[in-house]
C-alpha cells in the first residue's frame, strides 16, 4: 500500500523535496519526473500527486489522497477541516495590507480591496470593524491600486521586492504563512502507523534544521 501524497507543485515542491530526502525517502523519481503528475517511489511506499495548491485540499476532502502538503494561506482561505499535523517551516512568507503612499487604512470611506484571498481579507477587515468591497484577482494583485481598480490589496510577500519595485507600501502585517502537512481524517484512522512514521521522521528533520539555524544566529 502506497501513501498517496498531494504535493503542491513548483516552489513548495522544491522546498519540500530536501526535507523528504533527509527523512529517508528516495526522491529521485520525483526529481526526474519530467512532465509526470503522478510519481511513485521505487519502494512503492509513497505516491506523489503534483497539484496546484488550491487543488490539494480538494483531493484531501474527496479522500483520493491521504496527505496534503500545502501552504497555510490556502488552508486558511479554504477553511480546511482536515488534520494539520506538522508545520514544515519552509515556504515562509507573510500576508500584508499594501497600497500606494496616499492610502489611509483608518479613513471612514468604504474601501475596495483587491486580493486572491477574499475569506482572509474579509476576516481581517471585520477585526478592524470595517465593511469593505472585495475584488478577487487571480493574476498580479499589485496592479489593482496602481490602475485604480482597488484602494489597497491583501496579498502574501516573501521579501517585499515586488511591492517596493511597484512603489507600494506595507500598511499592516497579517498572518504569517508556511508549508503544512495535512492528513485526511479517514486516512489517519486507516493508515495511522504509516502516517505517523512519516510525520515523526519529518518532525526530526525540521527540528534539526531549526536547531542549526539557531546555532548560526548565535
Amino acid at each position: 500500500m502506497s501513501l498517496k501524497i498531494a504535493l503542491t507543485k513548483g516552489r513548495v515542491e522544491r522546498k519540500v523535496i530536501p526535507l523528504l530526502e533527509q527523512a529517508g525517502i528516495d526522491c529521485t523519481p520525483l526529481k526526474n519526473k519530467k512532465r509526470k503528475l503522478i510519481v511513485q517511489t521505487e519502494d512503492n511506499k509513497f505516491e506523489f500527486i503534483l497539484a496546484k495548491g488550491p487543488d490539494v485540499t480538494t483531493y484531501l476532502n474527496a479522500g483520493v489522497v491521504d496527505i496534503g502538503i500545502v501552504g497555510s494561506d490556502i488552508l486558511n482561505e479554504q477553511q480546511n477541516d482536515q488534520y494539520e499535523l506538522l508545520d514544515l517551516e519552509v515556504g515562509k512568507c507573510q500576508f500584508v495590507l499594501a497600497s500606494t503612499a496616499d492610502f489611509n487604512v483608518g479613513s471612514p470611506e468604504r474601501k475596495i480591496i483587491g486580493t486572491k484571498y477574499p475569506v482572509i481579507t474579509k476576516k481581517y477587515f471585520e477585526s478592524l470593524g470595517q465593511d469593505v468591497e472585495i475584488v478577487r484577482i487571480e493574476g498580479s494583485v499589485e496592479l489593482a491600486p496602481l490602475i485604480g481598480l482597488a484602494d489597497a490589496i491583501v496579498d502574501i510577500t516573501e521579501t517585499g521586492t515586488t511591492l517596493r519595485e511597484n512603489n507600494l507600501y506595507v500598511f499592516d502585517y497579517l498572518d504569517k504563512v508556511s508549508t503544512r502537512l495535512v492528513v485526511n481524517r479517514m486516512s489517519l484512522k486507516q493508515h495511522s502507523t504509516e502516517v505517523f512514521n512519516l510525520v515523526d521522521n519529518l518532525k526530526k528533520v525540521v527540528s534539526e534544521k531549526i536547531k542549526l539555524q539557531g546555532e548560526k544566529i548565535r
